[in-house]
């Protein structure tokens, strides 16, 4: 058997989610579509670097798969592009070793979130951004950002459903907003994330720009361990899963932004 690794980017809009379920669109569900198809009927299954919810968008998702074929990795690439739907595209297929994985191998994981904050409504945005029109002071978001840096016990930023039954201790190696003419670009690095706990802590910034709380309010909702502390959820459409890294240096998949 041959592992290969591939990064593929989607839109997540029409999709339930990347992990396969039953009667519904996946991103699994296409990508094994697709192999099914090469492997002339044989089911081939795939190992994600991690799950993204319904709505949720990707640059840099990683999976792996195992295959009896011997293609070399840009014959993969053309195959998978040629059968999957147009909201998916394979960035690189490469050989790796069998022991392999795509999701436990992973040593950081990079998302971005995005918010518009123009009051004019744009509609081809609704998909791809939330849409939050209100001013901010973005100052004091950047202070309540630096507070999250380091190791910490993120529960309070964990969705209630999270399915994580042992530690909810992560590492974040950084946390920083980027404005670039109305749109806010929300960049977290960290060694691992709990299930909406990108979404939670965007919301929390907002609410801190909007004066709800002080930037200083941070260290007290972590050292309190308790989501009941903070709002809701922001939305699943401004996020994105933009890069996994792992051992290897140059094993760093990421790609640039072209919004």
């Amino acid at each position: 058997m041959n592992t290969f690794k591939c990064i593929v980017s989607y839109d997540g809009t029409h999709y339930a989610g990347s992990q396969v379920q039953p009667k519904h669109r996946t991103i699994q569900g296409e990508l094994e579509k697709a192999l099914k198809k090469i492997h002339k009927g044989e089911g081939i299954r795939i190992h994600s670097a991690g799950r993204t919810d319904k709505g949720v968008h990707a640059k840099g998702q990683v999976f792996h798969f195992q295959s009896s074929l011997r293609m070399q990795a840009h014959n993969w690439e053309r195959a998978l592009n040629t059968l999957l739907p147009d909201d998916m595209f394979i960035e690189a297929v490469e050989a790796v070793a069998d022991d392999f994985h795509a999701r436990y191998d992973a040593v950081e994981k990079e998302y971005r979130y995005y918010v518009e904050t123009s009051e004019h409504y744009d509609v081809f945005k609704r998909q791809y951004a939330y849409l939050y029109p209100y001013e901010l002071h973005i100052a004091a978001m950047d202070e309540a950002c630096t507070y999250f840096l380091g190791t910490h016990d993120f529960t309070t930023f964990a969705s209630a459903k999270t399915s994580v039954k042992g530690s909810r201790i992560r590492t974040l190696y950084d946390v920083s907003i980027e404005a670039e003419g109305t749109m806010l670009i929300f960049t977290f690095r960290g060694n691992g994330f709990l299930y909406n706990m990108v979404r939670i802590m965007v919301r929390a910034l907002l609410d801190i720009g909007r004066g709800k709380y002080e930037a200083t309010i941070v260290p007290e909702w972590l050292e309190q361990k308790d989501r009941r502390l903070l709002g809701p959820t922001a939305p699943p459409q401004g996020l994105y899963l933009w890069g996994v890294s792992y051992k290897n240096a140059d094993e760093t998949l990421k790609n640039e932004a072209d919004f």
